[in-house]
This record gives structure tokens, sequence and C-alpha cells, in this order.
């Protein structure tokens, strides 16, 4: 059975520990100390890292954490070959102790940015999908992005989705701005303010959730999609 928690990092971050007895494994670790300092307190050992994307606030700190852990697999698409030892793509499976993972290639945010499905339950979604949103498509293929949340949305919504970052509480007041209708965005609005006020975490979120609550996912169609991405860009 895995134990999934977070690390908080940055001022928004959220380095995903994977934990199997004595073992671990990180998603996206955007600095090493905080990575350290968990695996010393829990006595784990570090045996891998998976990385979604290219961006410092995902990989700096990787160099540090191999320097601890010299053995470590680290797995990431083409655009972090850099820092990875495995390189990944769309439909590349691969296991970690008895766990199977699938690589969903989910760009958009940037062009090669992939998530990982473990066991066909859990989603570590980077920054492809948020709680209540998703991220800015640096690209600009926008086709991408809305391809990326079609393939969320084909989940089942008992999946349970880990993105690496703290914006729940934001991406609510636009979902709100958006769908004024919506019941379950005010109730989950008012869940996360509670969480947030005293400090906590309002992730891992379920695709059933976002489905219900995520204008992105929401969205039938690409110009609905743009118009939405664009619209929050400004918000």
């Amino acid at each position: 059975m895995l134990k999934i928690t977070p690390i908080p990092a940055r001022s928004d971050n959220y380095i995903w520990l994977i934990e199997q007895g004595s073992q671990a494994m990180v998603v996206d670790p955007s600095l090493a100390e905080p990575v350290l300092n968990a695996l010393a307190e829990k006595s784990l050992d570090l045996t891998a890292i998976l990385l979604t994307h290219n961006h410092a606030d995902h990989t700096d700190g990787v160099a540090e954490i191999v320097a601890n852990y010299p053995n470590l697999l680290i797995y990431g698409s083409s655009e972090v070959a850099e820092f990875a030892n495995h390189i990944v793509q769309k439909g590349t499976t691969f296991a970690w102790l008895d766990h199977q993972i699938e690589v969903l290639k989910t760009a958009g945010h940037t062009a090669e940015h992939i998530s990982y499905l473990v066991d066909e339950r859990y989603l570590f979604c980077g920054d492809a999908l948020f709680s209540a949103g998703c991220g800015r498509v640096f690209t600009g293929d926008y086709q991408a992005q809305f391809d990326a949340l079609q393939q969320f949305n084909a989940l089942t919504d008992e999946v349970v989705a880990f993105p690496a970052h703290e914006y729940t509480l934001s991406n609510l007041k636009f979902a709100q701005a958006v769908l004024p209708d919506n019941r379950q965005v005010a109730e989950h609005l008012q869940q996360v303010e509670q969480l947030r006020s005293q400090n906590l975490p309002t992730l891992p979120t379920t695709i059933g959730l976002e489905k219900q609550i995520n204008p992105f996912l929401q969205a039938v169609s690409l110009d609905e999609f743009i118009a939405l991405r664009q619209h929050k860009d400004r918000f």
C-alpha cells in the first residue's frame, strides 16, 4: 500500500513523497533540503525521482539529491534529459517496486510535459492540472493543453490527482466567477478557505471532484478552453 504525502516547498509547491515500506520516490523536487530532511526523519531510502517538466520550481533540487543518493532512477521526458537517466514518453510503462506506472503526454504548459498514472489510481500531473484549474499555456499550444485535459476527463472519477502547486483557493475564486451557479464550487470554496486558514493542504483532489468544479475540464471545445484560459491569465 502506497503512502503519499506532500512536502511543502518554496511559496506554494508540493513535492510528493511516495512511500512503500522503507523505500521512497519523489515527484518534482523543487528543493533538496526539505526532501532530504523528510527522508532522514522517516528513515527512508530514496530510489527514484519522477519529473513532469523542465521548470526550475520542479527540478532545482535534483542535483543535490543525487549527490546524496547517487544510484537514483530518474524518469522524465526529453525536455529534462539533463537530469533524467531514464527518458520516457507517451505510452511508456515501467515498474517501481510492485507498482505499475504509465506515462501520459500532457503538453501545453511545456512542450514535453508528462504526467504519471500509478496503478491506474494515482495521477501525478505536475502543472498540467490543478484543483479547479490548469497550468498556463506557455507554449501557446492550446490544442495540446486541451488534449491533456481530455485525457484527464477520460480517467475514472476515483483517480486521485496530485498537482504540484497550492493554487486551489485562487482557482476556485475564478471558477466561481465563470460558473456562478455551480453549487459544488461554492461549497468547495468554503472548505478550502477553512483549510488554508489553518495552513493545511487542499490536495490531493480527485478526478470526480475536478469534473464538477474545474471550468477547464468542463470546456467542450478548443475555442471555449482558449477563452477561459486567456480570461484566467488576466483574472
